[in-house]
């Protein structure tokens, strides 16, 4: 429970920095989704993939989580790092400091940064 509480946290973090700035009315109407776009390195074939990561929250846990527009069917959560599969690539985002790393079954690894849009 605890470590989904802090995922909501970071995830929250990342929405409402902006709105806080612009004053209490933004900051109540904070969304309930996120979209990070990653970057990902892969190796060895040396190549860059751009990743969407739409990632749904309420106040106490994450909800649901889109990777390049498709639902996964299911993922976890430790402190602030968002464990997934997709197509057989075992997937690791960190909301906090905001990364990408994936493996596909130890035949190649990813690993970049992910901004929010």
């Amino acid at each position: 429970m605890k470590a989904t509480a802090l995922v909501a946290l970071g995830v929250a973090a990342l929405c409402v920095g902006p709105a806080v700035a612009q004053g209490k009315k933004a900051a109540n109407n904070k969304p309930s989704e996120v979209t990070l776009v990653c970057e990902a390195a892969y190796q060895p074939a040396r190549t860059t993939w751009t990743r969407s990561v739409r990632i749904g929250y309420d106040k106490k846990r994450v909800r649901s989580v889109h990777i390049d527009g498709v639902p996964v069917y299911s993922f976890s959560v430790q402190d602030t790092v968002i464990l997934t599969s997709i197509d057989n690539e075992r997937i690791q985002i960190d909301t906090a400091t905001q990364t990408w790393t994936s493996d596909f079954r130890g035949q190649a690894t990813a690993q970049g940064r992910c901004e929010r849009s």
